[in-house]
């Protein structure tokens, strides 16, 4: 959370950080909460033995789909390249490759 840049907004000031967290119980700790609080975020954390994350699907089904969209580039599914700029390269033509293929078919 502490990394992330500013999010450019169509009015006013960027804003420094997301306005709301969604999350699963893997995240369920009272000292997290408590952060996220204190800096005005909206968390949504399902907590371990009283909620399902069930209802937290909708949200995070997009980037668990992305990721096995890039999981099925076998160059990315083990890191073969040595230096972090062929990496990212590799990454950016996978992304490319991907986003052809959704806008083709």
């Amino acid at each position: 959370m502490k990394g992330i840049p500013p999010i450019r907004s169509r009015r006013g000031r960027r804003r420094r950080r997301p306005g709301k967290l969604h999350a699963d119980k893997g995240y369920d700790y009272s000292h997290l909460r408590r952060w996220l609080r204190g800096r005005g975020i909206t968390h949504r954390i399902a907590r371990k033995g009283i909620e399902t994350s069930q209802r937290l699907g909708r949200h995070r089904w997009i980037i668990e789909r992305t990721m096995s969209w890039l999981a099925g580039c076998r160059r990315l599914h083990r890191r073969y390249e040595r230096k972090a700029e062929h990496f990212l390269a590799f990454t950016s033509i996978a992304c490319t490759l991907i986003c052809y293929r959704r806008l083709v078919c």
